[in-house]
Protein backbone atom coordinates (compact mmCIF):
# COMPACT_ATOMS: atom_id res chain seq x y z
CA UNK A 1 0.00 0.00 0.00
CA UNK A 2 2.92 2.39 0.58
CA UNK A 3 3.38 2.72 -3.19
CA UNK A 4 -0.07 4.30 -3.33
CA UNK A 5 -0.11 6.18 -0.04
CA UNK A 6 3.36 7.70 -0.49
CA UNK A 7 2.55 8.86 -4.02
CA UNK A 8 -1.16 9.57 -3.85
CA UNK A 9 -0.81 13.00 -5.44
CA UNK A 10 1.18 11.53 -8.35
CA UNK A 11 -1.43 8.84 -8.93
CA UNK A 12 -4.17 11.41 -8.48
CA UNK A 13 -2.72 13.71 -11.15
CA UNK A 14 -2.37 10.78 -13.53
CA UNK A 15 -5.88 9.52 -12.81
CA UNK A 16 -7.41 12.96 -13.38
CA UNK A 17 -5.35 13.37 -16.55
CA UNK A 18 -6.67 10.08 -17.94
CA UNK A 19 -10.20 10.97 -16.86
CA UNK A 20 -10.03 14.35 -18.63
CA UNK A 21 -8.67 12.77 -21.80
CA UNK A 22 -11.42 10.15 -21.72
CA UNK A 23 -14.26 12.64 -21.17
CA UNK A 24 -13.15 15.24 -23.72
CA UNK A 25 -12.15 12.71 -26.37
CA UNK A 26 -15.42 10.81 -25.86
CA UNK A 27 -17.47 13.96 -26.43
CA UNK A 28 -15.49 14.73 -29.58
CA UNK A 29 -15.77 11.13 -30.80
CA UNK A 30 -19.54 11.05 -30.26
CA UNK A 31 -20.04 14.37 -32.06
CA UNK A 32 -17.83 13.46 -35.02
CA UNK A 33 -19.20 9.92 -35.12
CA UNK A 34 -22.75 11.26 -35.37
CA UNK A 35 -21.77 13.64 -38.17
CA UNK A 36 -19.91 10.96 -40.12
CA UNK A 37 -22.72 8.45 -39.70
CA UNK A 38 -25.09 11.07 -41.09
CA UNK A 39 -22.74 11.60 -44.02
CA UNK A 40 -22.54 7.87 -44.72
CA UNK A 41 -26.32 7.52 -45.09
CA UNK A 42 -26.90 10.91 -46.72
CA UNK A 43 -28.51 11.12 -50.18
CA UNK A 44 -25.63 13.35 -51.36
CA UNK A 45 -22.87 11.30 -52.99
CA UNK A 46 -20.00 13.61 -52.02
CA UNK A 47 -20.96 13.38 -48.34
CA UNK A 48 -21.10 9.59 -48.50
CA UNK A 49 -17.63 9.52 -50.09
CA UNK A 50 -16.23 11.87 -47.43
CA UNK A 51 -17.69 9.75 -44.62
CA UNK A 52 -16.38 6.53 -46.18
CA UNK A 53 -12.87 7.96 -46.60
CA UNK A 54 -12.87 9.28 -43.01
CA UNK A 55 -13.82 5.89 -41.58
CA UNK A 56 -11.55 3.86 -43.86
CA UNK A 57 -8.46 5.97 -43.20
CA UNK A 58 -8.86 6.29 -39.44
CA UNK A 59 -9.87 2.68 -38.78
CA UNK A 60 -6.83 1.42 -40.67
CA UNK A 61 -4.29 3.87 -39.19
CA UNK A 62 -2.39 2.87 -36.04
CA UNK A 63 -3.32 5.21 -33.19
CA UNK A 64 0.34 5.90 -32.37
CA UNK A 65 0.91 7.04 -35.95
CA UNK A 66 -2.12 9.30 -35.70
CA UNK A 67 -0.66 10.86 -32.54
CA UNK A 68 2.56 11.61 -34.40
CA UNK A 69 0.60 13.07 -37.33
CA UNK A 70 -1.42 15.37 -35.07
CA UNK A 71 1.35 16.47 -32.69
CA UNK A 72 3.98 16.97 -35.37
CA UNK A 73 1.85 17.78 -38.41
CA UNK A 74 -0.68 20.35 -37.22
CA UNK A 75 1.93 22.82 -35.84
CA UNK A 76 3.41 22.97 -39.36
CA UNK A 77 0.11 24.47 -40.48
CA UNK A 78 0.17 27.07 -37.72
CA UNK A 79 -2.11 25.23 -35.30
CA UNK A 80 -0.30 25.27 -31.95
CA UNK A 81 -2.18 23.84 -28.97
CA UNK A 82 -1.29 22.27 -25.61
CA UNK A 83 -0.22 18.63 -25.94
CA UNK A 84 -3.35 17.54 -24.07
CA UNK A 85 -5.56 19.14 -26.73
CA UNK A 86 -3.59 17.41 -29.48
CA UNK A 87 -4.10 14.13 -27.62
CA UNK A 88 -7.84 14.77 -27.38
CA UNK A 89 -7.96 15.46 -31.13
CA UNK A 90 -6.08 12.27 -31.96
CA UNK A 91 -8.14 10.08 -29.63
CA UNK A 92 -11.45 11.70 -30.56
CA UNK A 93 -10.93 11.52 -34.32
CA UNK A 94 -9.67 7.94 -34.17
CA UNK A 95 -12.58 6.74 -32.03
CA UNK A 96 -15.13 8.67 -34.10
CA UNK A 97 -14.61 6.21 -36.96
CA UNK A 98 -15.71 3.31 -34.74
CA UNK A 99 -18.61 5.32 -33.29
CA UNK A 100 -19.69 6.14 -36.83
CA UNK A 101 -19.82 2.49 -37.84
CA UNK A 102 -21.72 1.55 -34.68
CA UNK A 103 -24.30 4.27 -35.38
CA UNK A 104 -24.54 3.31 -39.05
CA UNK A 105 -25.18 -0.31 -38.08
CA UNK A 106 -27.92 0.90 -35.75
CA UNK A 107 -29.45 3.04 -38.50
CA UNK A 108 -29.52 0.00 -40.78
CA UNK A 109 -31.62 -1.89 -38.21
CA UNK A 110 -34.44 0.65 -38.58
CA UNK A 111 -36.94 -0.54 -41.23
CA UNK A 112 -36.68 1.47 -44.45
CA UNK A 113 -40.42 2.01 -44.33
CA UNK A 114 -39.91 4.35 -41.37
CA UNK A 115 -37.80 6.73 -43.45
CA UNK A 116 -40.11 6.45 -46.45
CA UNK A 117 -43.13 7.28 -44.30
CA UNK A 118 -41.35 10.32 -42.87
CA UNK A 119 -40.41 11.57 -46.34
CA UNK A 120 -43.97 11.05 -47.55
CA UNK A 121 -45.05 13.44 -44.79
CA UNK A 122 -42.75 16.09 -46.19
CA UNK A 123 -39.86 15.73 -43.74
CA UNK A 124 -36.38 16.64 -44.91
CA UNK A 125 -33.46 14.20 -44.67
CA UNK A 126 -32.22 15.94 -41.52
CA UNK A 127 -35.63 15.78 -39.87
CA UNK A 128 -36.11 12.14 -40.83
CA UNK A 129 -32.71 11.20 -39.46
CA UNK A 130 -32.91 13.15 -36.20
CA UNK A 131 -36.60 12.69 -35.37
CA UNK A 132 -37.43 9.25 -36.74
CA UNK A 133 -34.38 7.08 -37.48
CA UNK A 134 -31.78 7.98 -34.84
CA UNK A 135 -34.10 7.74 -31.81
CA UNK A 136 -34.85 4.15 -32.83
CA UNK A 137 -31.26 3.35 -33.79
CA UNK A 138 -29.97 4.72 -30.47
CA UNK A 139 -31.59 1.85 -28.57
CA UNK A 140 -29.60 -0.79 -30.45
CA UNK A 141 -26.20 0.94 -30.43
CA UNK A 142 -25.83 1.51 -26.68
CA UNK A 143 -23.69 -1.62 -26.03
CA UNK A 144 -21.23 -1.17 -28.95
CA UNK A 145 -20.81 2.55 -28.26
CA UNK A 146 -20.10 1.78 -24.60
CA UNK A 147 -17.47 -0.80 -25.58
CA UNK A 148 -15.87 1.69 -27.95
CA UNK A 149 -15.59 4.35 -25.24
CA UNK A 150 -14.07 1.82 -22.85
CA UNK A 151 -11.45 1.11 -25.52
CA UNK A 152 -10.87 4.87 -25.81
CA UNK A 153 -10.15 5.10 -22.08
CA UNK A 154 -7.50 2.40 -22.40
CA UNK A 155 -6.07 3.89 -25.60
CA UNK A 156 -5.47 7.16 -23.75
CA UNK A 157 -2.37 5.51 -22.25
CA UNK A 158 -0.54 6.31 -25.51
CA UNK A 159 -0.74 10.01 -24.66
CA UNK A 160 1.82 9.53 -21.89
CA UNK A 161 4.52 8.99 -24.51
CA UNK A 162 3.81 12.50 -25.83
CA UNK A 163 4.37 14.48 -22.62
CA UNK A 164 0.72 14.36 -21.56
CA UNK A 165 -0.02 13.73 -17.89
CA UNK A 166 -2.00 10.50 -17.62
CA UNK A 167 -2.17 7.41 -15.45
CA UNK A 168 0.24 5.05 -17.18
CA UNK A 169 2.96 7.71 -17.31
CA UNK A 170 3.20 7.74 -13.51
CA UNK A 171 5.28 4.57 -13.62
CA UNK A 172 8.26 6.54 -14.95
CA UNK A 173 8.35 8.84 -11.92
CA UNK A 174 7.83 6.01 -9.43
CA UNK A 175 10.40 3.80 -11.13
CA UNK A 176 12.99 6.57 -10.81
CA UNK A 177 12.15 6.84 -7.10
CA UNK A 178 12.89 3.13 -6.68
CA UNK A 179 9.40 1.80 -5.95
CA UNK A 180 8.49 -1.79 -6.77
CA UNK A 181 7.51 -1.79 -10.44
CA UNK A 182 4.97 -4.61 -9.95
CA UNK A 183 2.93 -2.71 -7.35
CA UNK A 184 3.32 0.47 -9.36
CA UNK A 185 1.52 -1.18 -12.28
CA UNK A 186 -1.02 -2.85 -9.99
CA UNK A 187 -2.26 0.55 -8.80
CA UNK A 188 -2.18 1.91 -12.33
CA UNK A 189 -4.37 -1.03 -13.40
CA UNK A 190 -6.76 -0.29 -10.52
CA UNK A 191 -7.08 3.29 -11.76
CA UNK A 192 -7.98 2.16 -15.29
CA UNK A 193 -10.37 -0.41 -13.82
CA UNK A 194 -12.23 2.32 -11.92
CA UNK A 195 -12.66 4.40 -15.09
CA UNK A 196 -13.72 1.51 -17.34
CA UNK A 197 -16.13 0.10 -14.75
CA UNK A 198 -17.71 3.55 -14.38
CA UNK A 199 -18.24 3.74 -18.15
CA UNK A 200 -19.59 0.19 -18.18
CA UNK A 201 -22.02 0.97 -15.34
CA UNK A 202 -23.24 4.12 -17.12
CA UNK A 203 -23.98 2.29 -20.36
CA UNK A 204 -25.51 -0.64 -18.50
CA UNK A 205 -27.91 1.86 -16.93
CA UNK A 206 -28.65 3.38 -20.34
CA UNK A 207 -29.24 -0.06 -21.81
CA UNK A 208 -31.62 -1.03 -19.00
CA UNK A 209 -33.52 2.24 -19.45
CA UNK A 210 -33.65 2.56 -23.24
CA UNK A 211 -32.12 -0.56 -24.70
CA UNK A 212 -33.96 -3.15 -26.75
CA UNK A 213 -35.06 -6.13 -24.59
CA UNK A 214 -33.35 -9.35 -25.66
Amino acid sequence: MNVLTDNFSTYGDGFLGTLELTVYASLLALALGFVMASFRVAPVGSLRVFGTVWVTVLRNTPLTLLFFAVLLGLPRFGLVLPFKMFAVLALGCYTSAFICEALRAGINTVPTGQGEAARSLGMTFGQTLSLVVLPQAFRSVIPPVGSTLIALAKNSAIAGAFSVTELLGTYKTLNELGYDIVWTFVWIAVGYLVITLAISALFHLLERTWGIPR
